[in-house]
């Protein structure tokens, strides 16, 4: 399928070698476009030289698309050997069950919710596709949870993006999603980030062009989106900055700049909004009426980059806009128009893998596709877009800093794999200890620091004793190891404590290890789960009140 490789395509581009037939509804290979249909070149003899029946081994072995008809060959079946009856023809694929075939794959967060590309044009495709090594080598698909960051970038590089907003900007995180995806695939979450929120980033190590690492220091208090672009860090310092805020591992990155949703929404025939009030934004150049209105192209892009207009005028409101965009997106692109015409998967492919930056673990269609094929059973109605909960920032009305209250137990529900959508699948939630309870007085205990904060030991051990009237726990220091859970070790004889320690804590049943090698005190090991004293350390059944959420099956979504 590579022209370059068969010595007969010259300069041809391979998307070139694709056309689009009417007739059965599908693309055709062309071989080589200057020679009619013939993947031959032409004989020697007289320009109306049969052509010979057999193709050569070589010939035989090239790849074509399923049910595609090789150029050149004889309309009507050879003639059965002599001696033999006909041979029944076995029936080949309908049209439905190709476009299903071509329907595996899908990319970005579009791509992952989507579910929409097909398995050929790898060289073109590949061509298209950008990566950067950001230190983190994960495979494309794993068995577990996946956490995708799924990056927006207001880089004015690249061909049709110099003419928005600031010329000097050197490509922030201006919008970010992080994408996670349950590990049974029934349901997913996004969590978008405000870009104003005030964060810290960690040290960033960022490949240099000579091959060479550079460590960018990390920085505290200051806006999210320059964990992306300021001082040079890379998708990998973004990265970073989400898992020590969420405490989420993440998989994978994807990042695309203001192009991908000019070509994205043209690809697939526009995407229908929902507005309220009436729109008239002078510097997004946004101009719409009340009501619902499809776009695309520079008017999709306008969208979901006004914020003038809408609620207060705040990034919070854009990324309401940005939300109910990429739901409607999802639909259209699961939908039967989208699925059942050949050449809008072409397009949309195409569109798709030029807009994508990634990371070396899917920077390829190959890896993309495994990745997309894995996450596409997601059903869109299980799809939740939330916010991460912020407040305003008392120092600086530009800025907003972390909602803790809202947004540790939210954090902790993406960790343990609980979903925001009501679904017949999924994680169960806390199993009480069946053991019955003793009183406080009663439970002896020795705290160490696994993993949590700093200082998390005694902060425990204090509240315990003046909140819980737990006197008997005591400061064990730090553990011999990190560990990623917080867990409980009890005998057998204590099982009555460690069912009301277990309830104190709001530890989940998978905390709980019941060991014959325990002393006279219970061993509580704070892990990397654990944030604070009194704030329980299993995850919630349901997002905390308040946390704005929208499903991406609801249609009814209107910007206000």
């Amino acid at each position: 399928m590579n022209a370059q490789g068969r010595g007969q395509a010259g300069d041809v581009d391979p998307a070139d070698q694709w056309v689009f037939d009417p007739s059965t509804g599908s693309y055709k290979l062309r071989l080589n476009p200057g020679a009619g249909d013939s993947p031959n070149p032409p004989a020697r003899s007289r320009p109306d030289a049969p052509r010979q029946r057999r193709a050569s081994a070589a010939q035989q072995s090239e790849p074509r698309l399923p049910s595609q008809r090789r150029r050149g060959a004889r309309s009507q079946p050879p003639a059965p050997p002599a001696g033999h009856g006909r041979r029944k023809r076995k029936p080949g694929p309908s049209r439905k069950q190709k476009v299903l075939r071509w329907s595996a794959g899908t990319l970005g967060l579009i791509l992952v919710a989507g579910g929409t590309v097909g398995y050929f044009l790898y060289d073109h495709f590949n061509g298209n596709i950008s990566k950067i090594d950001v230190g983190k080598s994960n495979a494309a698909v794993t068995d577990g949870p996946v956490n995708i960051l799924v990056l927006g970038t207001d880089s004015r590089k690249g061909k049709g993006n110099s003419g928005y907003g600031d010329n000097a900007s050197v490509g922030h995180a201006d919008t970010t999603f992080l994408f996670h995806v349950s590990k049974d695939r029934s349901n997913a979450t996004a969590l978008s980030i405000p870009r104003d929120m005030i964060t810290d980033i960690p040290n960033c190590p960022t490949k240099q062009k000579d091959g060479s690492t550079k460590t960018v220091p990390g920085q505290q208090d200051v806006r999210f989106n320059t964990s992306l672009g300021q001082s040079g860090r890379d998708p990998g310092c973004t990265w970073r900055t989400v898992e020590k805020m969420t405490g989420v591992k993440i998989n994978h990155f994807m990042m695309a700049d203001f192009n991908a949703v000019k070509a994205l929404s043209s690809a697939i025939g526009g995407v229908q909004v929902c507005t309220a009030k009436p729109i008239k934004d002078p510097k997004s150049h946004l101009n719409l009426t009340a009501g619902k209105h499809v776009v695309k192209g520079e008017q999709a892009l306008a969208f979901v980059r006004t914020r003038h207009s809408v609620g207060f005028g705040s990034d919070l409101d854009r990324i309401k806009l940005q939300q109910q965009f990429l739901s409607s997106m999802i639909r259209k692109m699961k939908s039967g128009d989208t699925l059942s015409n050949p050449s809008k998967l072409f397009d949309l492919a195409n569109a798709m893998t030029k807009a994508l930056t990634v990371d070396t673990g899917i920077g390829t269609v190959g890896k993309l596709t495994d990745l997309a094929k894995d996450l596409q059973r997601v059903n869109i109605k299980n799809i939740t877009f939330a916010t991460v909960p912020v407040v305003d920032n008392p120092e600086d009305p530009a800025t907003v800093v972390l909602d803790e209250a809202k947004a540790n137990p939210l954090f902790k529900m993406v960790q343990a794999d609980k979903s925001l959508t009501k679904t017949k699948k999924g994680s169960k939630g806390k199993e009480p200890s069946k053991a019955e309870k003793v009183p406080a007085s009663q439970v002896r205990v020795d705290v160490r620091n696994g993993g949590g904060p700093v200082g998390a030991a005694q902060e425990t051990v204090d509240w315990l004793q003046n909140q819980q009237g737990v006197r008997l726990s005591t400061n064990a220091g730090n553990a011999d190891a990190q560990l990623s859970k917080t867990t409980l070790e009890f005998s057998s004889s204590q099982a009555g404590q460690a069912a009301t320690l277990a309830d104190m804590l709001g530890l989940p049943k998978s905390a709980m290890k019941q060991s014959s090698s325990v002393g006279k005190a219970m061993e509580l090991t704070l892990g990397k789960d654990f944030t604070k004293a009194g704030e329980p350390v299993s995850a919630p059944e349901k997002a905390p009140d308040g946390v704005q959420n929208v499903k991406a099956n609801d249609k009814k979504v209107c910007a206000k």
